[in-house]
């Protein structure tokens, strides 16, 4: 949301390309391990998901450094939520590492 939030006040020249992909990868990490925890007696399935979460909040990132770089939000809230996405991304990776741990039912 607080991505959401940033992406209300870019430009509107920017309203079909970085609003829009901003919005869509970072609502996108959340949808995937949503099908991921839904998925989570078939192990592989599992993986799948959390692996396309992980590539979308990647993706996200991409988007915060070019919002920050274009000067759309203040660099140092760019930094700090590139850090909370490198911490999901940390998440992600573990749970992919050891689904065992998250596919007991």
């Amino acid at each position: 949301m607080v991505l959401f939030e940033w992406s209300r006040s870019f430009p509107q020249e920017e309203i079909y390309s970085l609003t829009t992909q901003l919005r869509r990868a970072s609502r996108s990490v959340c949808a995937n391990i949503a099908e991921a925890w839904r998925k989570r007696r078939y192990p592989k399935h599992f993986v799948s998901k959390l692996s396309d979460a992980e590539a979308e909040a990647e993706e996200t990132r991409v988007w915060i450094g070019f919002a920050a770089r274009c000067g759309y939000v203040d660099p140092s809230r760019a930094q700090e939520m590139d850090r909370t996405y490198d911490q999901i991304i940390a998440q992600l990776v573990s749970m992919i590492a050891h689904p065992e741990q998250w596919c007991k039912l």
